[in-house]
């Protein structure tokens, strides 16, 4: 494997991601955040010049004195980012400040097994690097699975939705195909690194992000990190027991929360009721079986049944989310997923239910909002993912 530059030391990884976050800065605008002397600094911009991370960039509008140097990152920086779901896979090339050059997508069904999706997925990002503003070295590439993945072997763990998976080895796998470092976690907690990098959660510290879709899950941010605890199962919100006797869910047990409100669970209860309902009915005999997709459609086209389904998924998951707004106290709640095709319905439950049963110190200035990034964040995401391990020190 070719090991990509890094940087040597704890300023230099820092210079990296203030150009990464910040865009091209003045040495003079670099030099107030990282409180380096000017000759300091001036060695560990040549030094990371020299490991080809970063370069110049001309020179700074004059402020009344000599004109101040702008370094930027290298221009040929790649990281490919691989957001693998349930039904789909998202493949992306971004620069260093993590802007999608190409991005391509395509429905693939995750029971399939590792060999088949992944091959899928480098295919797709074949196709992507042979446009010449996409070739050349990878520095890095972030994978996200729809799973438990321990972080620390690059690996899912037992994953519900996933038969096949259970310590499949993701991360070297890529990485040998690659030649370039690989990183792999859930893709919960990498929608939330996507909503800090160019979502709602750019500036918020401290916030949870819920992914509502086939599954359910959770990533925690703390002080601007991933919480991942100790064997990287935090947020696994999907497998919470609303009741002791519900619907059987994927991982075995009853009552779970994505039994009752994850998109899949929400596709066959659309199914065995779709009698009810006009618009559903004849989705049904068009298609053989509803999805969450035509769930949305019938609640725009005004259907009772569906309204109702929407409202009571959003009363589960607002259950489940006022507890945890309670314990955690976040600054921002950030719903996305599938599932925020249902709007406003499924926000306004989701809302009412959550600022009605926390505590009113938790929720007095607590927005709760729909991702804005569509089929951006998670590529968006695991770009972060693994430009922060490769910006930092080795």
């Amino acid at each position: 494997m070719r090991i990509a530059a890094r940087p040597e030391n704890a300023h230099q990884a820092r210079i990296l991601r203030l150009l990464r976050d910040r865009g091209p800065q003045s040495r003079s605008e670099l030099g107030q955040p990282m409180e380096l002397s000017r000759s300091k600094l001036a060695v560990e911009l040549d030094r990371l010049a020299a490991l080809g991370l970063i370069e110049a960039g001309g020179l700074a509008a004059s402020s009344g004195g000599r004109r101040s140097a702008i370094a930027m990152l290298a221009s040929g920086l790649r990281f490919a980012a691989i957001d693998i779901g349930a039904t789909s896979i998202d493949v992306a090339v971004t620069d260093g400040e993590l802007r999608v050059l190409g991005q391509l997508s395509e429905p693939c069904d995750i029971r399939q097994g590792p060999a088949a999706v992944l091959e899928r997925a480098l295919d797709l990002l074949g196709k992507l690097r042979a446009d010449p503003s996409m070739s050349g070295r990878l520095h890095g590439a972030g994978v996200g699975v729809p799973g438990p993945v321990s972080f620390r072997e690059g690996m899912p763990v037992a994953p519900p939705i996933m038969p096949g998976w259970h310590r499949f080895p993701v991360r070297e796998a890529i990485a040998q195909e690659l030649g370039c470092p690989v990183l792999v976690d859930n893709d919960v907690n990498i929608l939330a690194l996507g909503e800090m990098q160019a979502g709602s959660a750019h500036s918020v510290a401290d916030f949870l992000l819920v992914k509502a879709g086939t599954g359910i899950g959770c990533g925690i941010v703390v002080d601007g990190g991933i919480y991942r605890g100790v064997s990287g199962s935090a947020g696994d919100i999907g497998h919470l027991r609303i009741t002791d006797d519900g619907p059987v869910c994927a991982c075995g047990n009853s009552g779970c929360l994505e039994a009752y409100a994850g998109g899949a669970a929400l596709a066959r209860e659309a199914t065995a009721r779709a009698a009810r309902s006009p618009f559903l009915t004849e989705r049904l005999a068009a298609a053989g079986a509803l999805t969450a997709t035509d769930l949305a459609d019938a609640a725009a086209a005004g259907d009772p049944l569906a309204v109702a389904m929407i409202r009571d998924a959003g009363t589960h998951l607002g259950t489940a989310l006022a507890g945890l707004v309670s314990f955690f106290n976040p600054g921002l709640v950030v719903i996305a997923g599938g599932l925020t095709g249902f709007g406003h319905p499924l926000l306004a439950e989701i809302r009412s239910v959550v600022y009605r049963r926390s505590s009113p110190l938790a929720t007095g200035n607590l927005p709760i909002v729909l991702s804005e990034l569509a089929e951006l964040g998670g590529v968006i995401g695991a770009a972060r993912l693994i430009s922060d391990h490769i910006f930092s020190v080795a």
